[in-house]
């Protein structure tokens, strides 16, 4: 991987098979990279990272502003968050099947065997937090088909190191982060729509900004929320 330095920036550079040049701030650090096609030379990728530093400092300037999680080790009392609400974390050891249970508006009980280890219950945690988002997506996507007109052969939830969801616009099929079931109910619908939109244009150009403003007028607050809410503390990688 090339790498390009402007001021005190640092940009990754990556050389694809494609038309455009993509830029990209990444979460949580604001990591910086361009893909350009095989053929654009390097004076031109440097003139288009110059043109475009405005816009980079303050995507970085926002994800600085972003508190950031630490590491969870899935004890008690430790700060959890479910569709962009803070619980505390009990912990309950039993010599049971593993399960949590959203018990009010404080705490989310963790069933645990005695001395199950950390990763095994961020396992179950990630498990129960799957099982909530994909809860939440089919009535989201049946209100949003209809809306759109857009018909979705099928989605899927995973777990995304750089991008809230994506879509792949031949087969009709989006994705969602997993890390959407802990943010707010109308980030996550913003995030269907942007995707499902993408079925009808492939590109963020004039014309995908006019069907997310005429269907979802308040899409940039909802944007700014979703941006504005804890972080994981990995180093999302490309």
């Amino acid at each position: 991987m090339d790498h390009l330095t402007i001021g005190n920036i640092k940009i990754d550079i990556v050389r694809k098979d494609i038309k455009n040049i993509h830029l990209a701030v990444y979460p949580p650090t604001g990591r910086v990279r361009i893909a350009a096609p095989l053929q654009v030379n390097d004076d031109a990728i440097r003139l288009f990272a110059i043109s475009k530093l405005g816009w980079i400092k303050r995507r970085q300037l926002n994800f600085k502003e972003q508190e950031i999680i630490p590491p969870r080790e899935y004890k008690y009392r430790e700060s959890l968050y479910f569709q962009g609400k803070r619980y505390l974390l009990n912990i309950i050891e039993a010599d049971a099947p593993p399960k949590v249970v959203l018990k009010n508006k404080t705490y989310i009980d963790l069933y645990v065997r005695p001395e199950t280890p950390t990763a095994k219950r961020h396992k179950i945690m990630n498990e129960w937090y799957r099982v909530q988002l994909k809860r939440q997506i089919p009535e989201l996507i049946e209100k949003w088909e209809k809306k759109l007109n857009v018909k979705l052969n099928n989605w899927q939830v995973k777990q995304m190191k750089t991008k809230w969801g994506s879509c792949n616009i031949r087969k009709k099929i989006i994705w969602l982060n997993l890390e959407l079931a802990k943010k707010p109910v109308n980030c996550l619908e913003y995030i269907i729509v942007h995707e499902m939109i993408h079925v009808l244009e492939r590109h963020h150009n004039d014309k995908f900004f006019h069907h997310m403003k005429t269907n979802l007028p308040n899409w940039k607050q909802m944007k700014k929320e979703l941006n504005k809410f804890p972080v994981s503390h990995a180093e999302w990688s490309y």
